[in-house]
């Protein structure tokens, strides 16, 4: 008989290991899926949905059925009920027939995982001629007419699963996601939506894609409890305790019902708590401003928002309810809710084309939903403002995703808790044979038939510890509460225990290693003549297309007058000493001053630089169109003209590599890869420039990036020193201790990576590099790989391979790997057999992309890893998600972006969760043992009073259980972790061999201790 004081981690337990998937392949009997791409996070993330084939089959009602189960569940007192309710799939055989998906009033969907779930088929009328809308889509797709008093009537069939809309394809014989009829939307499809909806367009696409409503359900007490009582636990609690009041166990069975009842309201309380604050947070209902087909502008309430609508976003931003891509003016947005990237960023108008829209390729121009608009402006009427085009809504969005995966997490692939539930069905075998053997003993005994079947039961109780699951949490519960007290806050609670198997660490360099703000350290004009002497402040540069690059190439801008921006960009404007002018209000001024162009800012030179040009005038550069940085594409450009509009420039800003391989490689100095390697090594961030001549008569509002960015010239280089944080030395060093493995994965250059590895310890001084360089398939040459050495030294492909198998499997370091994302991306596709030993021995990842990274998250997964991620949550969004223990620094409390988010912005928080996690499941470990052993102590003691006839009493079990083991339970977490990392990480399987011959040795001891006391006692003599 035992005591749980925390039932509702038996929830915990049994759903671990599940995942209620929702992508799905199409086919008989299926849902139909999309696969179009959508931005991270988002609704078809795969690390949010990963690709799985969800089962529907259809059914309908049949009454006589429905009638029968109705008497059986009366005369069975509601037994029946929780049969249905633990067995969906039971219930709905019983009461229903199978029938075709196109005629089913009810469906029955499983899911990759074996999870059952029952919806009901809705029908929504529509009006004839509603299909006009989506003439993309065959005429008949979507609807289902039926004859009703001989007027046909057009239904829309469809159901809802957990938030998501599906409706009924009659040409495919599946149910779909709404969100198929605007998954193929081009750019110029959204810029048609520009002129608005009109208002039968808009109310026939609410009822086909239903409100715009991140609905979490916030439960009564009532039902809360219901669901509660009905949890197998409780149910076993309901059987113990009437089982015990029937067997004259008053004051044990009294004492468990109080214990239960507390541990119930305690249940309720948190989770009605926990269900209110996330429904706070993902409800939002707001007004906005749309566009009507007339050009009327009319103000609605948010929740009637669907896609194709025009939102009138207003100067001041908003909290913004839908995910739109903006298609005029520019957007300031802070993302930090959904990234923890606290920066705010600059978006800006969709490029018009017929390409398929994408918010993935086109985040910049995505504004995502629960993201808050701080400014908006250059694209309403009068010059203020901004216009967007709704794309998705409800669940279908950025931040309903990121709910769901709240709501309905990835399933943790964690042996201790696969062990756990198969220890439990391990004890429940041992209880099946001591109530077989206590049956018969008893029989013997010649017990009345009452008797007999209540202590034959009672058995179970015993072997069987209900508070086993809680046990297991407790550590967990403990761990979770000493983290937060030091800043970090954790949404998955079942990932603090997976801290304490992580086997290697990945660590983003920019504002997770090192510092976020760099320092300018110096500038070098560049050209076809060659590299000009090192100028130390930008500043001081000739006036020339060096100085105006540096000053214009930005997404700097105010709010309030102060800049505003990416600290890179902040540092390197400050630099040139130019100010940033925004127009204000209408801007029709700074336009006319700049020959018509529409302005989005303006760089004047400081005084003394125009008065030594002999030009006293406040003459500036105005910036008429932005081509925002992309990690993708590892650049950024804009379009200025001067005063009068007379010159137009297009500037470009990016990695060196990238922007050389858009300049005419005559205008490339000879010494470029030299200059850049020299000053790599030495650890700065390297930026080139480039730019061009255009015609100043161009159209720039539609002027397309692949124009602008090629034949530009080449100008130089901007070198920024960026230093490493004082606390990354001393954590590396930690983890290198405690033979935990380090890895740099950053955009950044590979030789900047390298030294900045070197200055934090992830490579030893007197450890080399080796740089693995690998070529993709080309109509010129084949595939290649090849690895040399830090000096320069190349080696063949053979040699090189001996190398770094040589003592790989040795505890020695001797070399490190470096790649970068190039080398990384043709290593996959061409060279697959050499990626795990490339990766066994990589510490230098460099140029990755953000789907990279994930992408490297996987595939050291696939190597048995145990992968932990800390970034900054801004490019690392999926390799966050990706990892078994994703770690956020952000100041934003509890952000989705990842598992763990981290207050303070260094990795110091890294060995405390990794002791936390060590600790939590050394607890759970140890806790786990103890309770298995007392139970199947009692069990043996239990049974052996039987044999001779007795029991044990009232008062005796009440101490056992309560006094020894839940004061127990309540105690072991409280201790904390070790102040010290050490190189042994505690085990996670409960059935390895030691787990089971401890345990083993330990049961045998005792019930030869209890046999020997027991026929010592029986062989003395009466007094």
């Amino acid at each position: 008989m035992f005591v749980c004081t925390h039932a509702q981690i038996w929830n915990i337990l049994s759903t671990v290991t599940s995942r209620r998937n929702r992508l799905s392949k199409a086919g008989e009997g299926s849902v139909v899926e999309p696969q179009s791409g959508l931005p991270s996070p988002s609704p078809r993330d795969p690390l949010l949905y990963p690709d799985s084939h969800m089962d529907v089959q259809g059914y309908k009602w049949v009454r006589w059925r429905v009638w029968l189960c109705r008497l059986a569940a009366v005369l069975s007192l509601g037994l029946l009920l929780i049969v249905f309710h633990w067995r969906p799939r039971v219930g709905i055989l019983a009461r229903c027939r199978s029938c075709p998906l196109a005629l089913a009033d009810i469906l029955l969907i499983r899911n990759s995982l074996g999870q059952q779930h029952v919806v009901n088929v809705l029908t929504e009328e529509m009006e004839e001629g509603s299909l006009e809308i989506f003439r993309d889509l065959e005429e008949n797709e979507w609807r289902d007419t039926v004859q009703l008093y001989n007027e046909k009537k057009t239904l829309l069939r469809y159901y809802l699963f957990e938030g998501i809309r599906y409706f009924w394809l009659d040409t495919k014989g599946a149910f779909c996601r709404v969100s198929v009829l605007n998954e193929d939307w081009t750019c110029k499809d959204l810029y048609g939506f520009q002129k608005g909806l009109s208002h039968r367009e808009q109310s026939m696409r609410s009822r086909i894609y239903g409100p715009n409503l991140i609905d979490v359900p916030v439960k009564s007490y009532m039902k809360l409890l219901f669901e509660e009582v009905l949890n197998p636990f409780y149910m076993f609690q309901i059987f113990s305790i009437t089982l015990w009041m029937i067997d004259h166990y008053f004051f044990y069975a009294i004492c468990i019902f109080i214990i239960s009842t507390i541990s119930i309201s305690i249940s309720l309380y948190e989770t009605r708590k926990q269900s209110i604050t996330l429904h706070n947070m993902a409800c939002l209902v707001t007004n906005v401003t749309v566009r009507r087909q007339s050009g009327a502008e009319e103000c609605v309430k948010s929740v009637d928002l669907v896609p194709g609508d025009c939102l009138i976003i207003p100067q001041e931003g908003l909290l913004l309810p839908c995910d739109a891509a903006l298609l005029s003016g520019e957007c300031l947005v802070n993302e930090s809710m959904l990234t923890g990237e606290s920066v705010p960023v600059l978006k800006t108008p969709l490029p018009a084309g017929e390409g398929k829209y994408s918010a993935d390729t086109e985040r910049k121009h995505t504004l995502f939903c629960g993201t808050q608009l701080i400014q908006a402006k250059r694209g309403g009427s009068g010059g203020s403002g901004a216009v967007a085009v709704v794309t998705n809504i409800g669940f279908f969005t950025a931040k309903g995703s990121l709910v769901s995966s709240i709501l309905y997490p990835q399933p943790i692939n964690f042996r201790f808790y696969q062990d756990a539930v198969k220890f439990m069905l391990i004890l429940s075998v041992f209880a099946i044979i001591g109530t077989i053997y206590s049956f018969a003993i008893l029989f013997r005994a010649n017990v009345t038939w009452a008797e007999l079947v209540i202590r034959s039961l009672d058995i179970i109780t015993i072997a069987v510890p209900p508070a086993l699951p809680a046990a297991i949490t407790t550590g967990t519960i403990y761990a979770q509460r000493r983290l937060k007290n030091q800043g970090i806050f954790c949404i998955s609670p079942p990932r603090i225990n997976v801290c304490g198997k992580v086997s290697i660490f990945c660590f983003d360099k920019t504002g997770t290693l090192t510092e976020e703000g760099l320092d300018v350290w110096g500038v070098m004009e560049g050209g076809h003549a060659g590299f000009s002497e090192l100028v130390p402040e930008p500043r001081l540069l000739h006036t020339g297309p060096m100085l105006s690059g540096l000053a214009c190439c930005h997404t700097v801008t105010l709010l309030h007058g102060q800049p505003l921006g990416d600290p890179l960009e902040l540092k390197m404007v400050e630099s040139t000493g130019w100010t940033l002018q925004e127009p204000e209000g209408d801007g029709l001024a700074l336009d006319a001053e700049f020959g018509g162009h529409k302005v989005l800012a303006v760089m004047r030179p400081p005084i003394y630089q125009l008065q030594a040009q002999g030009n006293p005038t406040t003459e500036g550069v105005a910036i008429v169109q932005r081509f925002p940085f992309s990690s993708a594409l590892q650049r950024m450009s804009v379009v200025t003209v001067t005063c009068g509009g007379r010159t137009a420039f297009a500037f470009i800003k990016g990695s060196p590599e990238m922007v050389a391989s858009l300049c005419r490689a005559e205008t490339v100095p000879a010494q470029f890869s030299s200059k850049l390697r020299n000053f790599s090594s030495e650890g700065l961030r390297v930026l080139a420039f480039g730019y061009k001549s255009l015609d100043g008569n161009t159209d720039f509002s539609t002027i397309e990036r692949g124009e602008i960015e090629k034949d530009m010239q080449f100008v130089g280089l901007l070198m920024m020193k960026n230093l490493v944080k004082p606390e990354s030395p001393k954590v590396i060093n930690t983890l290198r201790l405690a033979h935990l493995r380090s890895v740099m994965v950053t955009g950044d250059n590979i030789l900047t990576a390298v030294n900045v590895a070197k200055s934090c310890g992830m490579v030893g001084s007197d450890e080399k590099i080796i740089f693995v360089n690998a070529t993709s398939h080309t109509a010129q040459s084949t595939p290649t790989l090849r690895f040399s050495l830090e000096d320069g030294e190349a080696s063949n492909s053979q040699g090189s391979v001996e190398i770094i198998t040589r003592d790989l499997y040795q505890g020695g370091y001797s070399y490190h790997l470096a790649i970068n994302g190039k080398s990384f991306a043709a290593l996959c596709d061409y060279f697959p057999e050499y990626l795990p030993k490339v990766l066994m021995r990589a510490t230098v990842f460099a140029r990755m992309a953000p789907d990279q990274k994930t992408q490297l998250v996987k595939e050291l997964q696939k190597l048995n890893y145990r992968v932990g991620m800390c970034g900054d949550g801004a490019n690392d969004c999926g390799a966050l998600r990706a990892a078994d223990v994703g770690v956020s620094l952000s100041e934003a409390e509890a952000s989705v972006a990842s598992p763990f988010t981290s207050k303070n912005e260094n990795i110091s928080c890294v060995p405390l969760l990794i002791r936390e996690g060590r600790c939590s499941l050394v607890t759970s470990f140890s806790l786990f043992r103890y309770m298995a052993l007392y139970s199947f102590i009692q069990f043996c003691s239990v049974l052996i009073l039987y044999t001779v006839k007795t029991g044990v009493a009232d008062l005796q079990f009440l101490f056992c259980d309560i006094g020894l083991v839940t004061l127990l339970a309540i105690v072991m977490g409280r201790g904390g972790p070790s102040d010290d990392l050490y190189p042994c990480r505690p085990p996670a399987s409960l059935l390895a061999l030691p787990v089971l011959g401890s345990l083993f040795i330990h049961i045998c001891m005792i019930i030869l201790g209890q046999l020997a006391a027991l026929l010592l006692t029986t062989s003395q003599e009466c007094i």
